[in-house]
């Protein structure tokens, strides 16, 4: 009897939390959904750039998965540097010779793969060189910066979400807003406190991923600091913007499934070039995918600042635009 008054209170608690109820259905669903849209796909075709190589050559290499395109050899290393594509196909003075862009090592394996048929044909094919990175660059070189920006976007927007969710569950809020200071001062005020620790934190996430993991590293070290420390301050301003529509810890978690699960996907994790386009558009609405993206850039491909500055330019506006919400969010507890 016990037992079944335990269980009549519990179910009365998931018909009141309309929320949760919702969650345990939704959030699966969405899950998979984007599982499928990003795993269940044709891969996308392997882009190679073909300088000075005979007609007959260009038609042995021809595939479904290989799209050839004849360019200068000025071109084409624009190409390379653009990262439009995976590896350029030399002939020279009779000799073969392929240089890969070499930033994802799944793509260079595949590039090479698919010109094994070029290599049993060619005695005198001249050694592979890389653009980026190099032969011995690994997988985890590879998702390495996704991961970095991944983490530090994901506990800052726990720990800042839940912090500031605990302001206003423990009275701290009511009683600032019941001081003449502005919703503005009281936002600025919680973003500039935490924003030091993620400074910190940002610094020792970076620096142990590359100086003690030894993450494949060939940019400047204060432009993955930049990038990881505004994607913590994006996370930030997010996180205090979710947990002003959350009334405990529990409801606040409730939101990783549908605000973090998604970025994960789109983040550069998981291929995404052979999606169709409104697919691809939902990762350019996530924090996430900038700040993945400019990390990519400085630790494989040694991008200067000009090539990440837009990048850098929409976290700072994803970052201004939480911040706003977050103000005119305090409304809901009083006017000022």
């Amino acid at each position: 009897m016990n037992t079944f008054h335990v269980m009549k209170r519990i179910l009365l608690q998931f018909r009141r939390d309309k929320r949760s109820v919702a969650l345990m259905v939704v959030a699966p669903l969405l899950v998979l959904s984007l599982m499928w849209m990003v795993l269940d796909h044709d891969d996308s075709k392997l882009e190679l750039g073909a300088v000075d190589v005979p007609e007959t050559m260009l038609e042995k290499l021809s595939s479904d998965t290989l799209d050839i395109e004849t360019l200068s050899s000025s071109k084409a290393e624009e190409k390379l540097e653009e990262g439009t594509l995976d590896a350029v196909l030399y002939f020279e003075n009779k000799e073969i010779s392929l240089l890969l862009e070499g930033s994802n090592p799944n793509t260079a394996g595949a590039i090479q793969k698919e010109l094994q048929s070029l290599r049993e044909d060619q005695q005198n094919m001249v050694d592979v060189e890389y653009y980026h990175g190099s032969e011995d660059l690994g997988l985890f070189d590879y998702v390495g910066p996704v991961l970095i920006g991944f983490f530090v976007f994901f506990f800052v927007f726990i720990v800042g979400g839940v912090s500031f969710l605990r302001e206003r569950t423990q009275g701290t809020l009511e009683r600032l807003l019941a001081t003449p200071i502005r919703r503005s001062e009281i936002v600025f005020g919680y973003l500039a406190g935490f924003g030091l620790f993620t400074i910190v934190q940002s610094l020792i996430i970076a620096s142990f991923s590359i100086y003690i993991l030894g993450v494949f590293m060939e940019g400047n070290f204060l432009y993955v600091l930049i990038v990881t420390i505004l994607l913590a301050l994006a996370a930030l301003s997010l996180g205090t913007l979710v947990s002003a529509f959350a009334k405990n810890e529990f409801q606040m978690i409730q939101f990783i499934p549908l605000i973090i699960v998604p970025q994960v996907f789109f983040s550069g994790l998981f291929p995404t070039e052979g999606l169709g386009t409104w697919v691809q558009m939902i990762g350019d609405i996530m924090p996430l995918t900038y700040g993945a993206e400019a990390m990519r850039g400085i630790m494989l491909r040694d991008a200067s600042f000009a090539d990440i500055q837009w990048e850098v330019y929409i976290l700072l506006g994803f970052t201004a635009l939480f911040t706003t919400l977050n103000i005119f969010a305090l409304k809901k507890h009083r006017r000022l």
